[in-house]
């Protein structure tokens, strides 16, 4: 699996809402603060985007896509200069599954949908991630289309299982962005998502992904990728912001971490499974990544997921 495959199996994101909204004239629309990540395209027209705590708003057009990861409020708007409403005035029935229409609509129409993550982990993504991720060059637009084309018919023509299919969609709709965003140029930045834009550096976080437990060392993943040792250590510390073997460390942990919550396996056998020769080792290293023992966190998520 690559990696950017590998983190979205772990964090789990659930598509809780998928809508449309169609509107016509004037209108300026506020939405609140939310957790984990928005997704929105613009399917025809024109709008603004501004998101707050960024200096610039952005001027979208028909086939943009954009998603909002930190959960900052924002504001859609035919012209900023208007005062804002409330977003859920434009709702006469809840939006998921249905396209709102305001103002009687028919000048920008467009497709949203909003993604929990595995609350634990959403660091690891949303971390790495701007207030907002545009996505505007033309091929990825290309790319998008179709995703969003056939999420505005299945809400027009609601058939069976529809809802199924729309989280589909709109699932695969972040991950192109995503994609998008790491080939339009998130190299600058620094942390994995960044790294996967470097052919070596993307083959070394690949390899520890597919095979946390082996014992990688720093030789041989240099060796593996082509590069010297020392260029190889420098490299990937300045590219992803940790060491090679941290960053292991960090994802073995996190790995281990989802098994406690969702496998039933004893701590000895995942502690095995990950490369660890003794449970206490393992332990010692989980504390130290994720602030506490695996019994601990294990209990904690059973509790968790028994009250909700």
């Amino acid at each position: 699996m690559d990696p950017l495959s590998s983190v979205l199996s772990l964090l789990k994101p659930r598509n809780t809402m998928c809508g449309g909204f169609d509107v016509g004239g004037d209108w300026s629309l506020q939405f609140p603060q939310h957790e984990g990540i928005k997704c929105y395209a613009i399917a025809s027209g024109q709008c603004w985007l501004s998101v707050e705590g960024v200096d610039e708003a952005l001027h979208l057009k028909a086939g943009d896509c954009f998603l909002l990861p930190l959960g900052r409020p924002f504001r859609l708007a035919s012209d900023l200069a208007l005062p804002p409403v409330d977003f859920k005035s434009m709702y006469v029935r809840p939006l998921n599954g249905s396209i709102a229409v305001w103002n009687g609509g028919g000048d920008v129409a467009g497709v949203g949908g909003y993604f929990g993550l595995e609350g634990n982990h959403a660091s690891i993504l949303l971390g790495v991630l701007p207030p907002i991720v545009h996505i505007k060059k033309e091929s990825d637009k290309l790319t998008l289309r179709w995703s969003i084309e056939r999420i505005m018919q299945e809400l027009r023509e609601p058939q069976p299982g529809g809802f199924l299919v729309l989280q589909q969609l709109a699932l695969m709709m972040l991950v192109q962005a995503l994609r998008a965003h790491l080939a339009e140029g998130a190299s600058g930045g620094v942390g994995w998502l960044f790294a996967l834009a470097d052919k070596q550096m993307s083959e070394a976080i690949h390899l520890m992904h597919n095979e946390p437990a082996h014992p990688w060392t720093l030789q041989e993943l240099a060796e593996r990728v082509g590069m010297s040792r020392s260029s190889f250590a420098q490299k990937f510390k300045d590219t992803v912001g940790a060491t090679p073997i941290d960053y292991l460390t960090r994802w073995r942990m996190l790995v281990a971490g989802d098994r406690l919550t969702y496998s039933g396996e004893p701590i000895s056998a995942i502690s095995q499974s990950l490369g660890y020769e003794s449970e206490s080792a393992f332990s010692t290293a989980f504390k130290r990544v994720m602030g506490c023992s695996p019994r601990q966190y294990s209990r904690g998520r059973n509790l968790a997921a028994a009250s909700s």
